[in-house]
């Protein structure tokens, strides 16, 4: 919540000559976080590491995803496919490195270290990074235009439309063990093996998103899969067995591929120019959404788990509600700069 608190900040600072100054800055707070982590001595000190971690991940990972998108304005939505692919490699990858460190003898504390380490070497990097848009009216400047973003109808459906969809993504994934050892009655092993069969179908998706963007405009895939979805997922939840869960589980794996890459796309095609925006108003929607955790949490306390995950069906009913038909306002035309076709 903090780190979605200070975004708007990180996100204004980034629509200013000093975006790289802010990237660098986030860089060094990212790894000087990973080090406070492998040293915590107890609870406190790894809060402490993990508030300094995020919003410094915010500076460093989101900025830079916004400099990417103001490369190739034309190239949104395959260049944001190919950053999410990057990013299930480390959903994918993060276990098995941790084993390996495990196995080696170095321990988690070890690992997180030597990551802290590989954030360092990164930020010559960003020198070769475009500084960033100025227009000579500084921060003043670019508060104003992201508060006038919070305002845009189309920016306000994108934002809706990443939340929603993040319910059968991070909210399910974080979810998921827990529904298969209280709801499914599996061991734990097994539910690590459903786990894991969502996390690898979500990479084979992510993978196969960048070739199926080639032939379909992203929000028409986006509706079909949704449609699609609407019919798995109750599947899943009601499915006796669990091979047949199993199963069904890949298949929304698969399915939600793109879910956040396409709606984030559409967010940075709502405001050209104004990439750090985007991310200001991404971290004022991901205030929202770092509340809906909890709140499942106490519904599920109340009602249930088994009759809490129906609740996160509303992501695939919201895609089909929210999402722009093509010729309608905010539709975005692949291959088209600029602001979307207005019809």
């Amino acid at each position: 919540m903090i780190g979605s608190a200070l975004d708007p900040a990180i996100g204004i600072a980034g629509d200013t000559r000093h975006r790289r100054t802010v990237i660098v800055l986030g860089g060094a707070g990212f790894a000087l976080a990973a080090l406070l982590i492998g040293s915590a001595v107890g609870f406190w000190t790894l809060l402490l590491a993990l508030v300094v971690g995020n919003p410094a991940s915010g500076a460093f990972v989101g900025l830079s995803q916004a400099t990417l998108m103001d490369l190739e304005p034309a190239q949104r939505e395959r260049n944001m496919a190919r950053w999410t692919f990057a990013g299930s490699f480390g959903y994918v990858g993060g276990p098995l490195l941790l084993t390996a460190a495990l196995w080696l003898g170095l321990g988690w504390r070890g690992l997180v270290a030597a990551l802290g380490a590989c954030a360092l070497l990164l930020l010559p990097a960003v020198r070769r990074l475009p500084r960033g848009a100025d227009d000579g009216q500084g921060l003043p400047g670019s508060m104003r235009r992201a508060l006038a973003a919070l305002r845009d109808r189309e920016v306000l459906r994108w934002l809706a439309v990443l939340e929603a969809a993040d319910l059968l993504i991070d909210i399910f994934h974080g979810y998921l063990a827990l529904y298969f050892v209280d709801v499914a009655h599996v061991d734990p092993r097994a539910a690590a093996l459903g786990v894991a069969v969502w996390t690898g179908a979500s990479l084979v998706g992510d993978w196969l998103l960048l070739w199926v963007l080639r032939r379909l405009r992203g929000a028409r895939y986006l509706r079909l899969s949704a449609l699609v979805a609407v019919a798995v997922y109750p599947a899943f939840l009601l499915a006796p067995g669990y091979g047949v869960k199993l199963v069904l589980v890949a298949a929304l794996g698969l399915l939600n591929s793109g879910w956040y890459a396409i709606p984030k796309a559409g967010l940075y095609g709502s405001l050209p120019g104004r990439s750090g925006a985007a991310v200001a108003v991404g971290g004022a929607g991901g205030l929202v959404g770092a509340c809906v955790p909890l709140v499942l949490g106490f519904v599920a306390g109340a009602a249930g788990l088994a009759a809490t995950m129906w609740i996160l069906l509303l992501a695939p009913v919201a895609l089909l509600t929210l999402l722009p038909q093509a010729g309608e306002a905010g539709y975005v035309v692949p291959g088209s700069p600029g602001r979307p076709h207005r019809g």
